[in-house]
């Protein structure tokens, strides 16, 4: 009788040691992907929320830099379609996507002196 209670004993504590390991496993778990959201996606997101402020606030005069690394000024803003005048040439005006934007340098109001 001893025998069968001191079995049923390890059993049960067999089973418990099996769900604390699983509960310690879907908590490692839980972390990671935290660790995962802090280090990578949250960043990403903070960055496309700033180019987009970026790219809504471009307003005609203000040096840009498109993605294939070419420097123009804006001349007209048309919903998502931006003119952009490269060059001295002022013949070459080209209309192009706000997402092929990279940088902006915003047009100075006043030259301090």
């Amino acid at each position: 009788m001893l025998s069968m209670l001191l079995e049923s004993n390890a059993q049960n504590a067999q089973q418990m040691a099996g769900g604390a390991s699983l509960v310690t496993t879907v908590l490692m778990l839980v972390a990671w992907i935290g660790v995962i959201y802090f280090i990578l996606i949250r960043p990403q997101k903070k960055q496309q929320k700033q180019m987009d402020e970026l790219r809504n606030a471009i307003k005609p005069g203000d040096n840009i830099m498109t993605t294939g690394g070419f420097y123009g000024v804006v001349l007209d803003v048309v919903d998502d379609t931006v003119i952009v005048e490269f060059g001295n040439n002022k013949n070459c005006r080209i209309p192009m996507h706000k997402n092929a934007i990279a940088e902006v340098e915003k047009e100075e109001e006043g030259t301090a002196e």
